[in-house]
């Protein structure tokens, strides 16, 4: 059966497997009682621990999980549109490069986590217009001369991560290290994210034809009425906007937003109409899964959730790519 012929069936599958892995994020955990336990102890009102646990520990983290998931996701095909390129990611234009140097700045200053939040924020907020004005040169934008001035202005920062991890504080390094790879104990309320999320999928179902269009490139996309410019600065700000807005909760957690585009395109073809609520929902499936994994897995000790992204994500999309391959 080919899904791509049934984007339907994809979409309710991925709304199933998202109300699964919410459910297991809020079932299992390292305290309280076991995922047997849990629900007849919630629904009887029997144990207040149980509900806090639920209600104030696990359930924001879930939440919030699948809001970063589902926003990396979006940002990373709003990118791939942006600058026709399958290998865009949403750091590839310094986003989370000046967010790492602000929260990181902020950390050995011995800043509150609210304080480094509010760095990091700025700081993405800084190199989006960096790149913004390096890049809008005379003629205007091209999707080479923005993406070489991402990568650019990514390598400094870069430069300047490292620079700051070798002359900081050993005692708060391994913080540092965990926020530059993701870290989910960061994260407070996740309604705004939620909120974020809730906006850009409805937004980007109704911009679905112009994306197709300008997927195809700026020539034919003119031809065909689109306005280019606006379209490419809208996409440049809205997706630089929802990874500001991740890499402040909980840090830089690469690999969602390069490789889930990818394996959505391959399930329900290009279409952005499906590609958008089934990239969110793939998105969110993944970091929810990669930090419930995190979090227990070497319980009490909590793991890196950028690297589970990358570890379970690549084989799932390395056997896509070989289906895909083998059916053509």
């Amino acid at each position: 059966m080919r899904l791509d012929r049934r984007p339907g069936l994809v979409i309710l599958l991925l709304v199933l497997g998202a109300l699964l892995a919410l459910l297991a994020a809020i079932s299992v955990g390292s305290a309280g009682p076991s995922a047997g336990d849990l629900w007849p102890r919630l629904i009887d009102g029997s144990d207040p621990l149980a509900s806090t646990i639920v209600m104030q520990l696990r359930l924001p983290r879930a939440l919030t999980a699948f809001a970063v998931g589902g926003l990396l996701a979006l940002a990373g095909v709003a990118m791939q549109v942006l600058l026709r390129n399958p290998l865009a990611d949403p750091y590839v234009l310094g986003v989370s490069g000046g967010a790492s140097v602000a929260a990181l700045s902020a950390m050995l200053a011995g800043l509150s986590a609210v304080a480094v939040q509010s760095a990091a924020f700025g700081g993405a907020l800084s190199a989006t217009v960096l790149v913004f004005g390096l890049a809008h040169g005379q003629g205007g934008w091209t999707p080479t001369r923005l993406l070489l001035t991402g990568v650019v202005v990514a390598a400094g920062a870069g430069a300047m991560v490292s620079l700051l991890l070798a002359a900081g504080d050993p005692t708060a390094l391994r913080g540092m290290v965990y926020w530059l790879m993701g870290d989910l104990s960061w994260a407070g309320s996740p309604v705004w994210l939620l909120l974020i999320l809730a906006i850009a999928v409805p937004a980007g179902i109704v911009a679905a034809r112009p994306l197709n269009v300008l997927a195809r490139g700026d020539v034919q996309a003119q031809l065909l009425g689109v306005a280019v410019a606006p379209l490419r600065i809208g996409l440049f700000i809205c997706s630089s906007l929802m990874t500001a807005a991740t890499v402040t909760t909980v840090g830089a957690i690469g690999f969602v937003g390069l490789v889930v585009p990818h394996l959505i395109r391959l399930v329900v073809g290009s279409d952005h109409r499906r590609v958008i609520p089934a990239a969110a929902l793939a998105g969110g499936i993944l970091v929810t899964t990669a930090d419930l994994l995190a979090r227990t897995v070497l319980a009490p000790r909590q793991l890196p959730v950028g690297a589970l992204t990358a570890l379970v994500g690549v084989p799932l999309f390395l056997v896509l790519l070989r289906r895909a391959h083998t059916s053509t």
